[in-house]
């Protein structure tokens, strides 16, 4: 607990510094670093989270906590540094950088709510108001509450602020803060127990006396346990209850997001590869941190590597945090660690209810688990001892956020282990070009597993040259005649195909037959998609809808010829070519349901589908020994995006997916149809030789001064107004200049490029440009940003938007 008068608090809100505030005697003895709080800010009430405590206010005049929200610190004092590390670095606010730490739903504010009167009911019954005022209260009283947010986004009056201001002048309307929470609660049980007291003998049913029984065997059984055996337990409890026979009590409870029961596994015996890599990062546990990039072959076991280092870290009192890529792979995983460790694991990702997501939480928070599996967000788990970090397949893109704090976990793994002097394990087969970097210049150990698991061989690799199929007719210039063959005689051999396509939908790319336009996006630059099943048009950046039946925009015909290609299409191709196989499609769209992920890969484990047909969500760590043959439908599909990363990407997945097949005893193929055999990044996938992608690479970033040669940040400018937009851009570019011409020493070491229109020029109805700062010297750009950001001119417009983003992973 804190003793001392003072308290220092980060609140939620877009504010870089930390506020002063004062304990009153009542709270004194309920405040802990880590605790969230109610603090007064400016004239409304917001979250704010305490950073320490302090002896004095510094002379200035401070404000008193209005109340302590947790009975608990939801993160331990120790994880305090990590943050502050985090917002300077990512150049982000603390407070709004610990909420985006912290599970969603604990977050309390004041919201502007909008009430009619009785003058204003009066009025309207009356006849008596404008038909603007009309229509703002007759909005207002349709709905139970109603936020001045609202009223003025409905509305399409375009003097709506000024109506709004003269009905509270006239006390038509009243307009108050109400204090509003993030939804998610503590979830709570009763619990039935014998009663100790005095028993008034009152008529027993048959059964009274079973619920008797069964609280006397169980000594203390929940609500929900009774109600097993009796249905009707709710309603026999009150009499019993009254009568002295029984007593209820209510306690926490925690929600269960975990899957089935796992039946116990026995831990196999290690390779000599395995053994030698988990041996040498037990015999550096003693130098505290130490970074490894354990790489090797798909299916060469890195999975028992970590669970044996886990299992290491747990037995000598610590914890360990486990990051995996994907949430469909977070089911595969947790299986598998649950099966060794029981139900010692807490799981975090964005598929659990907020309500699942704060049990889990406060299940790390007391201390009641040890482990920890879970997707980016998981790097921010409330562990203070914490003996290992792990992040499997450390390549992948989906460690960066891109809204709000766009932090990369893997980053951040690599410095909370610094910070907790842990070992933190980076996994790969396929690792990125920054990490392998560090290997070169020695920041990182390698550890290699170079075979497969009981000696599989790698699946043998076929390109299939998709420019000799460029006349052809039918399905045959999507599936060639030699993916169809292969497709056949796996399935007749009884095992699995998975056919790859990263791209969803049925139709890509549907163009008007009179006038020749693409039906695009409303709202944005981008090309709409058809997706069948649900018949409509779709935006895949702002998910805009038209109707199927639609009529071009530009011409009004309604010949709207569906070109490209998708999952969808594919997955209708296969029902026609091969009737007699069960399919199974897995891509964003088919996997929305709660549940529907776990759903799939269990139909797959379970041998219940033939054929599945889905996007890169298939593509990396899973391990389906039944999967025989992969089919890459078009492989070059990401090669030439406008982003320096782009052939990165590009070798990862298809060596990845190539990795799925060939994992049981029958040896594995691979169909690669391609555009481009050529490419040294296609024969390299071909190959699965990640050192000559990585030498062939390594001399274009060099060359550009592109990220693992140069840190970068990029700036994001985008707004409602095309015009401002652009001007604010020049504006920042005008800024950053003229701030570096003043750092005689360092401008050599900046390049800042742009602005410029970004590669998608409009994405919800605003417009986008963008500015890349580059320099060898991470702490050369972070300063030049922030000074940037603390700049007099640098104040944002009305619609306007900068957004920074360190370290960025998409340039488009």
């Amino acid at each position: 607990m804190i003793q001392a008068p003072y308290i220092s608090v980060a609140v939620s809100l877009p504010v870089m510094k930390s506020y002063t505030y004062e304990v009153p005697d009542h709270l004194q003895d309920f405040c802990s670093p880590g605790m969230r709080v109610l603090v007064p800010f400016g004239n409304r009430r917001v979250t704010g989270y305490i950073i320490s405590g302090q002896e004095s206010c510094k002379g200035f005049k401070t404000k008193k906590i209005l109340d302590v929200l947790d009975d608990h610190p939801l993160f331990p004092e120790s994880e305090i540094l990590f943050f502050k590390w985090i917002s300077d670095y990512y150049i982000h606010p603390l407070g709004d950088m610990i909420k985006a730490a912290l599970p969603t739903g604990l977050d309390q504010h004041d919201v502007s709510c909008v009430f009619v009167t009785q003058k204003g009911q009066d009025q309207l019954n009356a006849g008596k108001l404008t038909p603007g005022e009309e229509q703002v209260a007759q909005f207002i009283l349709q709905r139970k509450s109603c936020t001045l947010k609202q009223v003025l986004k409905n509305s399409k009056n375009s003097v709506i602020n000024a109506l709004v201001r003269k009905m509270e002048k006239g006390d038509l309307i009243n307009i108050s803060a109400v204090l509003k929470k993030d939804g998610a609660k503590v979830k709570k049980e009763k619990f039935i127990l014998q009663g100790d007291g005095s028993i008034t003998d009152i008529a027993m049913s048959k059964k009274r006396k079973k619920l008797l029984l069964l609280v006397k065997e169980a000594k203390e059984i929940s609500l929900t346990g009774l109600k097993v055996h009796i249905p009707t337990a709710p309603a026999l409890i009150k009499p019993l209850v009254k009568a002295g026979y029984i007593k209820v009590i209510e306690r926490q409870v925690f929600r269960d997001p975990l899957g089935d029961p796992v039946e116990p596994d026995t831990p196999p015996k290690l390779t000599k590869e395995q053994r030698k890599a988990v041996k040498r990062v037990q015999e550096n546990l003693v130098k505290g941190f130490t970074p490894y990039l354990l790489s090797g072959v798909t299916g060469s076991g890195k999975t028992e590597v970590y669970m044996r280092l886990v299992s290491d870290a747990v037995e000598n009192g610590k914890s360990a945090i486990v990051l995996v890529p994907e949430i469909s792979l977070i089911s595969q995983t947790e299986r598998r660690f649950r099966a060794r460790f029981g139900e010692k694991i807490a799981v975090i990702h964005s598929s659990l209810t907020k309500g699942e997501l704060i049990d889990q939480w406060r299940k790390i928070a007391l201390k009641k688990v040890n482990i920890v599996i879970g997707a980016r967000s998981a790097v921010f788990a409330p562990f203070e001892n914490i003996g290992l970090i792990i992040v499997d397949e450390e390549h992948d893109t989906s460690y960066k956020q891109e809204t709000g704090l766009r932090y990369n976990a893997r980053d951040l793994a690599i410095v909370r282990g610094k910070m907790n002097a842990c070992p933190v394990i980076l996994g790969s087969a396929t690792p990125s070009v920054q990490s392998y970097q560090n290997v070169v210049l020695k920041r990182f150990e390698e550890l290699k597993l170079e075979t497969r698991i009981n000696q599989y061989p790698l699946p043998k690799i076929t390109l299939v040259d998709l420019k000799k199929f460029k006349d052809a007719r039918g399905y045959d210039r999507i599936i060639t005649p030699q993916l169809s063959k292969e497709i056949r005689n796996c399935l007749d051999s009884g095992h699995q195909a998975l056919i790859f396509l990263n791209r969803r939908g049925f139709s890509t790319f549907p163009v008007c037959r009179d006038c020749g336009k693409s039906l695009s996006c409303k709202y944005c630059d981008v090309t709409m998609t058809l997706h069948k099943g649900l018949n409509v048009y779709q935006c895949h950046f702002c998910g805009y809808n038209r109707p199927v039946n639609t009529k071009c925009p530009s011409c009004k015909s309604s010949k709207i010829k569906p070109l490209g290609f998708g999952t969808e299409k594919v997955e209708s191709m296969m029902k026609a070519m091969f009737p007699d196989a069960r399919l199974a499609r897995m891509d964003q769209d088919s996997t929305k349901r709660k549940g529907a992920t776990i759903k799939i890969l269990k139909s797959i484990r379970n041998r219940n589908v033939d054929i599945i047909v889905g996007t890169q969500m298939l593509a990396k760590g899973h391990d389906f020994p039944s999967i025989t043959l992969v089919g890459v439908i078009c492989a070059d599909l990401s090669l030439n995006l406008p982003d320096f990363r782009a052939g990165e990407r590009t070798f990862q997945v298809l060596a990845q997916v190539a990795g799925r097949a060939g994992r049981g005893q029958t040896e594995g193929k691979v169909i690669m149809q391609t555009y481009n055999p050529d490419h040294f990044i296609i024969e390299a996938a071909k190959k699965q030789d990640f050192m000559e992608f990585f030498q062939n690479e390594v001399p274009y970033r060099k060359a550009l001064m592109y990220p693992p040669f140069s840190r970068m940040i990029q700036l994001k400018i985008s707004g409602t107004n095309s015009e401002k937009v652009k001007d604010y851009a020049a504006l920042v570019a005008r800024v950053l200049i003229s701030l570096l011409e003043k750092k005689e020493k360092q401008k050599t070491m900046v390049q800042i490029l742009g602005p410029i229109e970004a590669s998608i020029q409009k994405i919800s109805s605003r417009f986008r440009w963008q500015i890349l700062v580059k320099s060898p010297s991470s702490a050369l750009v972070n300063g030049l940003v922030k000074s940037m950001m603390d700049h007099p001119k640098i104040t944002l417009k009305s619609g306007t938007r900068l957004v920074v983003d360190v370290d960025p992973y998409s340039l488009m």
